[in-house]
């Protein structure tokens, strides 16, 4: 453009009406993105928090003292196509429960037994049972081992209970380690109700379903296990995280173990 109006002697008005150029266009210098830091330390985020969205991204920010708001997370969030898949199953009136379950409504009220599986990097294979309080959303503890039986579940149980207290209901699928007679003995002496799902029901224990796919995602798929002991280090440093790091979106983004300790529940001030 300058070429031209040098050769012709014309003004850049003329010069860019010739070219069918808005002037704006031909003024436009390349700025460098100012935001480099937020978005690079965004997208190192959201590559260890696989299972974080913007918001839960949002608060970890805040913690660390960019002063940013939602809106300008999202914005990046989605720019770099950080954007979680959401796939919302259809309801079915087949999938309602003949009997209502009553929401947990304090700690210790409820709480959730699940197994997952994984393998070590030899191809040999490992149970985890891990427990869960509904209401406070925290992991009471992870069971490790290359198989569980009934007797691991009790032992694990008077093991959370030593510091915890026995709970009021258990929800449980219908695994064999669940329907034992030590646990049921257990459950017994405890006065403890062990709620089952029903056959072919996930969704009746629908938290632990829930928690079992955060703990694969953000643990189980990103590590390599070389022996039990290693799984048993590694899985027990993401619990604490678990618990003592990352934000709730059900606990107004607080963390279980912050929620635990707040006494927000005591005054009804929370709705979960």
């Amino acid at each position: 453009m300058t070429d031209l109006e040098k050769s012709f002697g014309v003004s850049e008005r003329r010069a860019c009406e010739v070219l069918c150029i808005g002037r704006s266009t031909h003024r436009y210098r390349r700025r460098a993105d100012y935001q480099a830091a937020l978005r690079m330390r965004i997208k190192e985020i959201a590559a260890v928090r696989v299972r974080y969205g913007y918001k839960r991204i949002h608060v970890l920010l805040q913690r660390e003292g960019w002063g940013v708001n939602h809106k300008q997370v999202y914005r990046i969030y989605c720019e770099e196509g950080l954007n979680l898949g959401r796939k919302r199953p259809r309801k079915r009136p087949s999938e309602n429960f003949r009997v209502a379950r009553q929401e947990a409504r304090s700690i210790n009220d409820c709480w959730s037994m699940d197994f997952a599986s994984d393998s070590f990097f030899n191809g040999r294979r490992f149970r985890v049972l891990t427990v869960v309080d509904i209401f406070s959303r925290e992991c009471l503890g992870i069971e490790v081992d290359q198989g569980i039986k009934g007797d691991d579940v009790v032992n694990m149980l008077d093991s959370i209970k030593s510091f915890r207290g026995a709970p009021r209901v258990i929800r449980c699928d219908n695994g064999p380690e669940f329907v034992s007679k030590v646990l049921d003995q257990w459950a017994y002496e405890n006065k403890v109700t062990v709620d089952f799902s029903r056959p072919g029901k996930p969704t009746d224990n629908a938290f632990a379903e829930s928690f079992i796919g955060s703990f694969r995602d953000e643990c189980l798929n990103t590590n390599w296990f070389l022996s039990l002991e290693d799984a048993r280090d590694k899985i027990e440093a993401w619990r604490m995280d678990y618990n003592e790091y990352r934000p709730h979106s059900s606990l107004d983004y607080k963390t279980p173990r912050d929620f635990a300790g707040s006494g927000l529940f005591e005054a009804g001030k929370l709705t979960v």
